[in-house]
């Protein structure tokens, strides 16, 4: 099981408002921060941390979302907080018949994804 992941960012500035304004339909918001260093949170527990370091391969993280209509708000939000859209809102059936996501590179190039399961 998971605690936490965290991607170094080359602009942290920059990612911390791409990240509250992506997260933000997720429940997610800025729960702690550091000198370059800032971990994101709902229901007062940070799990998914950015902090300033040098650019690594791009990396995949999948948000949970309780329903649909939260993927395509992610989704609007990021691509309008400059996220680069990277797969639409939809079906993913070659995943599984219900997986229903939507996907946004971060300014790092990042998959950044929210996704819900449920039908």
């Amino acid at each position: 099981m998971l605690d936490h992941v965290g991607l170094a960012v080359s602009d942290f500035a920059r990612s911390k408002s791409f990240f509250e304004r992506a997260l933000a339909p997720l429940g997610y918001r800025c729960l702690m921060e550091f000198p370059g260093a800032a971990g994101f949170g709902r229901e007062g527990k940070p799990d998914f941390w950015i902090a300033q370091g040098s650019k690594s391969n791009p990396t995949h993280v999948a948000f949970a979302a309780s329903e649909r209509s939260v993927v395509d708000s992610f989704h609007k939000a990021a691509t309008g907080a400059g996220g680069k859209d990277n797969g639409k809102p939809g079906l993913r059936k070659e995943y599984h018949p219900t997986y229903y996501g939507a996907f946004v590179l971060d300014p790092d190039g990042n998959n950044i994804e929210a996704v819900c399961h449920q039908g």
